[in-house]
């Protein structure tokens, strides 16, 4: 009896030291939460801009547009034929491609083998084959040295 007495008067003292523990235990976690996400509410800061309206649309320039009237204007840019005639290309317009890059290659030969192969495709497209194989013939006797530094 005595044995089953000290076995209770154990489990008391266990099941008081664990229940005064637990709640420091969930406190400390608490804390340690608070903690955690003050810090990542603090770091997370938006900042929103306003774009300026026209009227009820938003101001848009159209680039393609503008470039393509100051080449008709007769301004002639290496730089300019490469992006009017890349533009014309992603957009599968391909025969202004062919148009725009024929006046790039009148400019200059010097140029990336990218070019030379959306040239050649460019006038495939458009039924000129003889040119294009022409053009990948170039572009096969260009020295590989200057081909390689390009790309």
């Amino acid at each position: 009896m005595a044995a089953k007495k000290d076995f209770q008067k154990q489990l008391r003292i266990r099941l008081n030291t664990t229940t005064k523990t637990k709640p420091m235990q969930k406190q400390l976690a608490i804390l340690v939460l608070f903690i955690v996400f003050s810090f990542r509410a603090s770091a997370q800061n938006e900042t929103y801009y306003r774009t300026e309206k026209v009227g009820e649309k938003y101001a848009y320039v159209d680039v393609i547009r503008t470039y393509e009237k100051v080449a008709a204007k007769g301004y002639k840019s290496v730089d300019l034929f490469q992006k009017l005639g890349n533009s014309s290309y992603s957009n599968c317009e391909l025969e202004k491609a062919a148009e725009w890059y024929s006046e790039l290659f009148a400019l200059t030969t010097d140029l990336d083998p990218v070019y030379y192969y959306r040239y050649a495709e460019s006038l495939r497209s458009i039924s000129e084959n003889a040119k294009a194989d022409a053009l990948i013939e170039k572009l096969k006797r260009k020295p590989k040295a200057s081909i390689k530094s390009k790309v």
